[in-house]
């Protein structure tokens, strides 16, 4: 056999995921127009000020309110922030 008609195989070290059934937490926003949404920042920096920057600058119309801490740990909303936050996006980096 030469070397050109060798065949390898590999079995992906990950196996064969299942496939699961998701529901929404929460119906799709109907717009994003004067939406307020809130982003959570925890963790590095490197990537998340890039994202802060380009969201802003992609959706002007919405209302933007952000929380950032360099820790492993989230910063929770508020009772008030929730009754007036219609989104909420976690950015997680590490």
């Amino acid at each position: 056999m030469a070397e050109k008609d060798k065949v390898y195989k590999f079995v992906n070290p990950r196996g064969i995921r299942e496939s699961i059934e998701t529901f929404p937490l929460a119906p799709r926003l109907d717009t994003l127009n004067g939406k307020t949404i809130h982003l959570s920042i925890c963790g590095e920096p490197d990537i998340t000020i890039p994202l802060e920057k380009r969201l802003k600058s992609d959706y002007p119309d919405v209302n933007w309110t952000v929380k950032k801490t360099y820790d492993t740990n989230p910063i929770q909303l508020s009772a008030e922030e929730m009754k007036t936050t219609d989104a909420v996006i976690e950015g997680v980096a590490w």
